[in-house]
């Protein structure tokens, strides 16, 4: 796929093919009228990555085309990107440039920020980095108020962090989340809202407990775990149970029980056929589970993990790619039908949409 082309005035246009073909796409499922969920046409993305392109004593930012991946494109500047990250690349880039230190051989820059105005930026180098370094950054830091991290092949140096703190309103709660460097988060921060407010409307007449797969840092965990009695949330990346169970606690959420495993080991620990000592404190036949809660990769649920699904009232699933949302839709159509569906724009000027689904069983 080409570098996206962003264009303002074409972006209700192209909002449009998206759900014209995603409703062509789900029509032999009864699809019910989709809720349409859409970005800011521009300044909207929390992250960003770019190469670094040197030649002579300049430096650029660049990105590289797909169907021209030797070729790099430089970015003068990047219009997708949310204010803070648009504003402070110039800026940063002129500093780094004047400096002969920070610019030796540094390769790439990550940008990582939040809604709530913080930014890290980690900087990645083809050198060791040395004490004269980590000084040098310091006063970077501390001149444009970042949060910095120096990375190289091996090596790691954090300054102050290696997280950003994100903070909004939903619903009238303050929700606080913990986002680490390296690890995924909602890359559209105002659409991530929209997708959390639709969630919770949808969850909150279901009653009952929750299961949640998937649960990242709990991004949609800290949002819907007071619609339900209790929670049970999974998820396998080490760090973003770390984050999680901060976030837990940053949000005072005590109804919830976070365990480290794959969606395939819970699937097997509720059918029984495995036991895992990692639920040993966990009284599974005590949960009066109403709804699951997936927001799976781009591959969709497994084999495991869909028949599992099936034995729910409810299935509250979120998609990021609405071909394997749609093949998993099919396998659950004779016990499920779409109760309510929605588009939320989080990649506009691409060809990629999320989209949820909620899936209630059939009574006839």
């Amino acid at each position: 796929m080409p570098l996206p082309t962003p264009d303002p005035a074409r972006y209700d246009a192209q909002l449009a093919e998206k759900l014209t073909r995603f409703k062509t796409d789900f029509a032999p499922f009864d699809l019910p009228e989709p809720s349409v969920f859409a970005s800011e046409p521009a300044h909207y993305r929390l992250r960003a990555e770019f190469r670094i392109w040197h030649h002579g004593d300049t430096l650029d930012y660049a990105m590289f085309d797909p169907e021209n991946p030797k070729q790099p494109v430089l970015m003068a500047d990047f219009p997708i990107g949310v204010r803070l990250i648009h504003d402070t690349m110039p800026v940063l880039k002129a500093r780094l440039g004047a400096d002969e230190l920070l610019k030796k051989r540094l390769y790439a820059i990550e940008f990582l920020a939040t809604l709530s105005g913080e930014l890290l930026v980690t900087l990645i180098y083809h050198r060791k980095l040395d004490a004269t370094w980590e000084a040098a950054a310091r006063t970077l830091a501390a001149e444009l108020g970042l949060i910095i991290i120096g990375r190289s092949r091996g090596q790691k140096v954090v300054l102050e962090r290696d997280w950003v703190q994100e903070s909004f309103e939903l619903n009238g709660r303050q929700l606080s989340y913990r986002q680490h460097e390296g690890a995924f988060s909602q890359p559209n921060g105002n659409v991530n809202r929209q997708m959390l407010a639709w969630a919770c409307a949808q969850a909150a007449p279901l009653g009952g407990d929750l299961l949640e797969l998937y649960c990242g840092n709990g991004n949609f965990t800290m949002a819907l775990a007071p619609l339900f009695g209790r929670v049970l949330a999974t998820e396998m990346s080490k760090t973003s149970v770390q984050a999680a169970l901060h976030n837990q606690a940053a949000n005072g959420v005590e109804n919830l029980t976070l365990a480290r495993m794959s969606s395939e080991e819970m699937s097997a620990a509720l059918a029984g056929t495995e036991r895992f000592q990692r639920l040993k404190d966990v009284d599974l036949a005590s949960y009066r589970f109403s709804t699951i809660f997936v927001d799976p990769p781009r591959s969709g649920l497994d084999p495991a993990t869909l028949a599992l699904a099936a034995g729910f009232e409810h299935i509250l699933y979120i998609s990021c790619n609405p071909a394997t949302l749609r093949d998993n839709v099919a396998a659950l159509h004779a016990t499920h039908r779409i109760a309510a569906s929605a588009v939320f724009d989080q990649f506009p000027y691409t060809h990629h949409l999320e989209c949820g689904v909620l899936l209630s069983r059939r009574t006839v």
